[in-house]
C-alpha cells in the first residue's frame, strides 16, 4: 500500500479558501460598502487593522466597487475636448488630482443638458450648497505608507492612461489598473527611475 506524502500547500490553500468563504458570508462586500473611516495618524508605525476581515481584504486587494452619486461620464467629456487637467486641477503642480466641486461643474451645466436626470442631481446638490460625495476609486491603504505625487509623473510625460486606464472608453471611473508595488517598480525600472524605498515610502 502506497502512503501519500503530505503536501503543506494543500492545507494552506484549504485554510485560505475557508477564510475567504467565511469572509464572504460574515462580512459580504457590496457596492454600497462605505469607505473606512480615516485612521488617526499617531506617528507610530503599525500594521494593525480594525478586524481580521479588514486585514484579509487588504492583503488580497479586495475593494468595494464604488457607487457614485452621479454617473459622470468621462467618455463624453473627453470626446468634447476636455483634458484631464481641465477638471483635475493641480495634477501637474502638486501631489493631488483634485476633483471638481459642484459649482465648477455647474459653470457649464447651468445651460447644458439641464433636462438630463444626472444633471438634475448635480443642480440639486448645488441648490443645497453641497459638494458631490464622490467615492474614492484609487488610493493606497494607510498601512502602505505610500506618498504618491502626481506632478513629477506628469512632468516626466507619464500618460494618465498608464495608471488610470483609457478614460475615453470609461463612463464612471473604474479601477482599471491595480497599483501594486510590482506595477510601480516595473514602470520605474523601465524608465530608469530610482526604486529606492524612500522614493515612494516616506
Amino acid at each position: 500500500m502506497q502512503v501519500r506524502s503530505f503536501k503543506p500547500w494543500v492545507l494552506i490553500a484549504g485554510v485560505l479558501a475557508g477564510l475567504l468563504v467565511w469572509l464572504a458570508i460574515e462580512h459580504p462586500l457590496t457596492a454600497q460598502t462605505p469607505s473606512p473611516a480615516p485612521v488617526e495618524d499617531t506617528g507610530v508605525f503599525t500594521t494593525a487593522h480594525s478586524s481580521a476581515s479588514d486585514a484579509v481584504r487588504e492583503f488580497f486587494g479586495i475593494r468595494p466597487t464604488p457607487v457614485q452619486p452621479i454617473q459622470f461620464t468621462h467618455k463624453v467629456h473627453l470626446a468634447n475636448g476636455f483634458q484631464c487637467v481641465t477638471c483635475h486641477t493641480g495634477v501637474d503642480t502638486g501631489p493631488d488630482a483634485n476633483i471638481p466641486g459642484t459649482n465648477f461643474c455647474m459653470t457649464c451645466h447651468i445651460a447644458i443638458a439641464t433636462d438630463k436626470p444626472e444633471i438634475k442631481k448635480l443642480a440639486d446638490f448645488q441648490a443645497k450648497g453641497q459638494d458631490i460625495p464622490w467615492m474614492r476609486v484609487y488610493g493606497f491603504e494607510p498601512e502602505a505608507h505610500v506618498k504618491f505625487n502626481h506632478a513629477p509623473h506628469i512632468r516626466a510625460g507619464v500618460d494618465c492612461a498608464t495608471c488610470h486606464g483609457d478614460m475615453t472608453k470609461q463612463t464612471t471611473a473604474q479601477r482599471a489598473v491595480n497599483h501594486t508595488m510590482g506595477f510601480c517598480i516595473s514602470c520605474h525600472t523601465t524608465k530608469n527611475v530610482s526604486i529606492d524605498c524612500v522614493t515612494c515610502h516616506f
